[in-house]
């Protein structure tokens, strides 16, 4: 073997082990990963291709150099296909059975043609060996399929190259570099194969083994360090930026990484200019930063464009292989509407439905909340309508309760701010008045009764008219407040209420310690 040839073999065989290692090596890491398994597919036939040219280099007859092609020819044609499948799951695209189907033909009908070529020559239209050369390398002379299967060689790998283009503008740069990688990887091929047909290659030797491997490499080269099947960067486009929730990546430093579009509802300041940059330093909310800062799981309540939303974030730490923290990937999802759904809930939960004042509950604990605050003292009016059942009885319940509604409606308009009313039960009012002396309470209280009896409500364009009694309380705000002693108070407010129907209805009634205490207040 002349000594030129070695070095042809030694560089061929190093292309061909190189082509084995990268597809051993996908088998066991990225056998699961998109793209990954035409990866590996693609980098096996190309050995198989490669370490098959070598036989054919180091043959001494065309008998032998005749076997060795057969057998490049059973992997050779499938690789573009592979090349440009591993392409298309990259770029997160899924291919249907049918497409498969038509992606594949070609290189089939290319094995069957060149295997029967000795049948139609319309392959090869002559196969021999070069004379007057110190190296025993064939000579074809190529028929009419043969260019049919460089179209179509030329055409998965030109598509390939256009496919990953698209997205390289789209791509962040770190996705911009890895992209480079894989084109520059599909364009080795492209340029052996040209030289190859057009007889350019030094003593006719096929440099598309070695070219497949160099292209390989590239794409190893993407693998190891940029992660190309494991970050899945052109399948971001589709996925990552298509989220509802917006999404935010930082580095271990606390820099913007990556973000998506949902993400610039929430911070509209974010932009390429960004990345790079630590994210207090990008976000204009210096309350948002804290909590960011804090990297706990938290509410986050903003207005945009006069709209109040709310936001749960999540933080997700980013972990190497060895448990090692490189990142955080930052959440915010929109809980607005299960925030107001909340909101309605406690409001049904709070409310009474007829007369739409605080029910006997809240009422309750919003009272016992607020005398232990740091209010000094309050007095308590608890009041209902008089002869309430004869206007049932006389009118219906419908009636009935739009009589409920108009008194609780009087009622809230005499309230300051700070003042709670609620619904006792039936047609039984409460009223708590905070910083509010018994004389105080009293004056509002009879206010309120001369206008509930001064209103004609109407029913059916009826009039009817009704009155009220009242009981009013005293609360000193010199201890800590409990349920209990609310309840001895309001107790006392109903004896007060008590004694004003006793004495004929329509009228005001104090409770004091030392004695009742009935005012002059009743309508006469």
């Amino acid at each position: 073997m002349a000594e030129e040839l070695w070095v042809y073999v030694l560089l061929i065989g190093l292309a061909g082990f190189l082509s084995l290692g990268l597809s051993l090596f996908s088998y066991y890491k990225l056998q699961e990963a998109p793209g990954g398994r035409q990866y590996m597919i693609a980098a096996l036939l190309s050995s198989v291709f490669t370490f098959a040219y070598i036989f054919e280099l180091t043959s001494s007859t065309l008998k032998e150099v005749k076997f060795w092609l057969g057998a490049e020819y059973l992997v050779m044609p499938f690789i573009p296909g592979f090349l440009l499948w591993m392409c298309v799951k990259y770029a997160g695209i899924e291919l249907r059975q049918r497409h498969l189907y038509l992606l594949f033909l070609p290189p089939i009908i290319s094995v069957f043609t060149h295997h029967t070529n000795e049948l139609h020559h319309l392959y090869y239209s002559s196969i021999r060996l070069r004379e007057n050369t110190s190296l025993s390398t064939v000579e074809l002379t190529y028929g009419p399929l043969f260019y049919v299967h460089a179209l179509y060689l030329f055409l998965c790998l030109v598509t390939s190259i256009v496919l990953l283009l698209l997205q390289l503008k789209k791509a962040p740069f770190r996705f911009r570099m890895q992209i480079i990688m894989m084109v520059m990887g599909l364009f080795v091929p492209i340029a052996a194969n040209y030289f190859y047909v057009n007889k350019y290659s030094h003593m006719g030797i096929d440099l598309g083994p070695v070219s497949m491997s160099l292209s390989f490499i590239f794409h190893g080269i993407a693998l190891l360090s940029y992660q190309m099947f494991n970050v899945l960067p052109i399948a971001r486009e589709k996925i990552f930026d298509s989220m509802r929730e917006g999404v935010v990546v930082l580095d271990q430093r606390g820099a913007v990484l990556d973000y998506n579009q949902a993400m610039l509802t929430v911070v509209p300041e974010l932009s390429q200019l960004s990345v790079g940059k630590a994210i207090h330093k990008v976000l204009h909310d210096q309350v948002l930063a804290g909590l960011i800062c804090q990297g706990k799981e938290c509410d986050y309540k903003c207005n945009q464009d006069g709209t109040v939303n709310h936001y749960q974030v999540r933080f997700s730490p980013v972990f190497r292989k060895n448990k090692e923290v490189i990142g955080t990937i930052i959440t915010f999802m929109n809980i607005s509407e299960r925030v107001l759904l909340q909101d309605k809930l406690k409001k049904l939960a709070s409310f009474d439905g007829l007369t739409n004042v605080y029910n006997r509950t809240y009422f309750m604990d919003s009272a016992e909340s607020l005398l232990n605050s740091s209010v000094n003292g309050a007095s308590l009016v608890l009041f209902d309508i008089d002869h309430f059942k004869q206007v049932n009885d006389t009118y219906g319940h419908e009636a009935g309760d739009i009589v409920l509604s108009q008194v609780a409606s009087e009622a809230k308009s005499h309230l300051r701010a700070d003042d709670l009313l609620g619904r006792y039960g039936g047609e039984e009012f409460i009223i708590l008045l905070p910083e509010t002396t018994i004389e105080e309470a009293f004056v509002i209280a009879n206010q309120l009764r001369i206008s509930i009896a001064a209103s004609l409500i109407k029913v059916d364009r009826r009039p009817v008219q009704v009155t009220s009694s009242f009981g009013v309380s005293y609360i000193p705000g010199r201890e800590e407040f409990t349920r209990e002693r609310l309840k001895g108070v309001v107790g006392n407010a109903d004896q007060a209420l008590y004694h004003a129907k006793r004495n004929g209805r329509n009228n005001v009634q104090v409770f004091l310690e030392e004695d009742l205490v009935l005012n002059q207040g009743r309508l006469q």
